[in-house]
């Protein structure tokens, strides 16, 4: 167990237990959906039977006459909308259809039951069109975007990568295949909006990993004043990218408010998540390594072709962590995109980062096979001393530590590199290694700190607490930075009320907001400082907004790194693989809490593990829709599928980051993940396998050919 308590200056790194752990632990933590406002209705949404068309009647009469359903609303009786930025959000404005599952009404009732009775109820009728979800390489229809809306280029090019590749004494040239795959936080996409007549004001309660943004969004929308919005996300079970931006459910709860004057909750059903919140986009890689004989890299070549959907832009920017890796004279990276019939793909952990490197490490194994050299001492060889892409200098990098001291960790100089050259009866033994990076990322944020008259203090930040511990951690860089116990600090999160902050997303709301809650603790010690006697009685306060700072160019790359081992059984009699160990080491700059950081990174871990074994989803051609769509079939790792995983990090001392000195952790322990155990796989079998997931159905089509 963590010390009850702590001395001044010693909060920050401490594995202080989460602040907020007790209130899950027994219900008392209230989520979107466990507000229960007086007069509060449900709300079920309806969503299209048809790919691709168009609604010509909607019959509600049925669902209306379901007893306790309240109203009805369609696109001819819905509140109108402002045109937003993000088109996902346009529902029930007009009579399109662009994807099945694009919500055509929204019941209204008493009781969720008469909600889901009512939705049932309701008669649709379409004018069908002709529709086209397949992706494919050569899709006539493939385009290179403008750029990858992550600020990254679509294609970037270094010298001359073909004439390289084409004389290079040893190349691999593949095709590797991620599909599709889903978020499916454990609380779905939920949201309680009340809409005050009297007050005119509007109070939500919501999911989502970014309070803010979702005030900023409903004002927009609903042309009304940002300060007449308060947005709650106090506890929210998960995201992972699929709650960074306000979803449909946000939306249909503040139109049912608005119509029916009654507080009102729209909870999606988890078989509807796939068709309406995002979705990591299926990625085809092509990539092409040239290297001499001794493994030195002359040529690298990543090009991805991705889909979108016609209502919004939104390109995987798979081939973009191969402009960090490696150092290679003659690189190319490029994206392309289809629009398809298919629901708008968005932001999953690690977006572009998770498919890529999959790819990209797997490929890097195959070219280690083929120039018969470990596949660590490859990496090691062809580390860059600045990054490849833009000629940086690298803030810091230690991904040579890392793979050194996770393959000693591991006993990988142990390891028989020859595929099948160990196995346990029916069992085939491997182990594999792959190596990981993720972006810094920070965004401007404000924070007020307030010293009160009782010795205390209380730090106010819009940060969202999605299950990382940010209250927490905050509470230990403001302690840190006042000097003084971190009892002696309390935080306030997850109110739009609060001094405004970033999303929790694209492992950058630690990063952020403590930078604002540092700055603002220390103008705080400085007016204490200057101040005789106990604070007055509403306290003394202090705030920091560090636009301009946190968003200010930088003159080094700045990365997270980390290297993953794993290792698997793969039964031959039945084809299920089964993961014995997997270990992890990281850079990550300063870890600001043991404990909180190693449960990110095992939870990374553990998703890599599903995207290698159980993860992945199939766009069925006939209907256009998901048919993986539930837990069900969407097989995501329980704990008889997660073995003992091992966690350890390289100090850094980073000066170029934050004050803090600490970089994201959220995301990169899914980076890479997925490829060591594939990797693991190649070696246990001697079959290489370019598309996860690797289901038993795979495994024994390919041992048995």
């Amino acid at each position: 167990m963590a010390p009850t308590g702590t001395s001044p200056g010693t909060s920050l790194g401490a594995p202080a237990e989460r602040r907020e752990g007790r209130l899950k632990v027994t219900g008392a933590a209230r989520y979107a959906a466990e507000h229960p406002l007086p007069g509060r209705a449900q709300a079920r949404p309806v969503p299209a039977a048809v790919a691709r068309g168009r609604v010509t009647a909607v019959d509600a009469s049925a669902a209306l006459a379901v007893p306790g359903v309240l109203a009805v609303l369609t696109h001819e009786n819905a509140p109108r909308l402002a045109d937003p930025e993000d088109a996902t959000l346009a529902v029930l404005q007009d009579p399109g259809v662009p994807h099945r599952g694009w919500f055509v009404a929204l019941v209204v009732a008493e009781t969720l039951e008469a909600a889901r009775a009512g939705a049932a109820a309701v008669r649709v009728e379409y004018a069908e069109e002709a529709h086209d979800v397949i992706l494919t390489t050569d899709h006539p229809r493939a385009y290179e975007p403008e750029d990858t809306g992550s600020g990254q280029p679509a294609a970037r090019e270094h010298g001359h990568p073909a004439s390289a590749f084409g004389s290079a004494e040893v190349r691999v040239d593949v095709a590797y295949e991620v599909p599709p795959l889903h978020n499916h936080p454990m609380e779905p996409h939920t949201s309680t909006a009340h809409w005050d007549r009297g007050r005119k004001r509007l109070t939500v309660h919501t999911s989502s990993q970014g309070g803010t943004t979702v005030r900023d969004t409903l004002a927009a929308l609903f042309g009304l004043p940002e300060d007449r919005i308060t947005v709650v996300a106090d506890h929210v079970g998960g995201g992972f990218g699929s709650k960074g931006t306000p979803r449909p459910d946000v939306v249909l709860a503040t139109m049912a408010s608005l119509h029916t004057g009654r507080p009102v909750t729209v909870a999606l059903p988890r078989r509807f998540l796939p068709a309406v919140v995002g979705h990591r986009a299926p990625t085809l890689h092509r990539i092409r390594l040239g290297a001499t004989a001794d493994g030195r890299l002359t040529s690298l070549s990543h090009e991805v072709t991705t889909h979108t959907s016609r209502v919004k832009e939104f390109v995987e920017p798979a081939a973009v962590p191969a402009r960090v890796m490696y150092a290679a004279p003659h690189s190319r990276t490029s994206h392309r995109v289809v629009r398809l019939d298919v629901p708008t793909p968005s932001w999953m952990r690690a977006p572009g980062e998770a498919p890529g490197m999959y790819a990209l490490e797997s490929a890097v194994d195959e070219l280690a096979t083929e120039l018969g050299m470990d596949p660590v001492e490859l990496r090691v060889r062809n580390e860059p001393d600045r990054e490849p892409d833009t000629g940086k200098p690298f803030s810091s990098r230690h991904l040579v530590e890392c793979l050194r001291e996770g393959a000693r960790r591991f006993g990988w100089a142990e390891r028989d590199p020859r595929p099948r050259s160990r196995a346990e009866g029916p069992l085939l033994i491997g182990t594999g290694v792959a190596a990981a990076t993720y972006p810094v990322q920070v965004a401007p944020s404000t924070a007020e700190a307030r010293a009160l008259p009782d010795g205390s203090f209380v730090v106010r930040i819009n940060a969202t607490d999605i299950g990382t511990g940010a209250r927490t951690v905050l509470a230990q860089v403001a302690a840190d930075s006042l000097g003084v116990a971190l009892e002696r600090v309390r935080t306030e999160v997850g109110s739009s009320d609060l001094p405004s902050a970033p999303l929790a997303g694209g492992s950058s709301g630690t990063a952020s907001w403590g930078w604002a809650v540092h700055e603002a603790c220390v103008r705080l010690a400085a007016r204490l400082a200057d101040h005789a006697g106990p604070p007055p009685g509403t306290g003394l306060s202090a705030r920091a907004d560090t636009a301009g700072q946190a968003d200010a160019e930088s003159s080094y790359a700045r990365h997270a790194f980390g290297a993953h081992f794993a290792e698997v059984a793969v039964d031959t009699v039945t084809g299920e693989v089964r993961v014995r160990r997997m270990l992890g080491v990281f850079a990550a700059g300063r870890i600001l809490n043991a404990r909180t950081a190693r449960s990110q990174f095992v939870g990374g871990m553990t998703m890599g593990l599903g995207m290698a074994l159980t993860e992945g989803s199939t766009m069925d051609a006939a209907f256009g829709d998901f048919a993986e769509s539930d837990l069900a079939s969407y097989h995501v790792p329980v704990n008889a599928d997660v073995p003992g995983i091992e966690v350890h990090w390289i100090e850094e001392a980073d000066t170029h980051l934050n004050p803090m000195g600490s970089k994201g952790i959220g995301e990169i322990g899914i980076v890479g993940s997925a490829a060591a155990v594939g990797n693991a796989v190649h070696h246990a079998t001697g079959v290489r396998f370019r598309e996860p997931p690797l289901t038993p159905d795979k495994v024994l089509g390919a041992l048995a050919g």
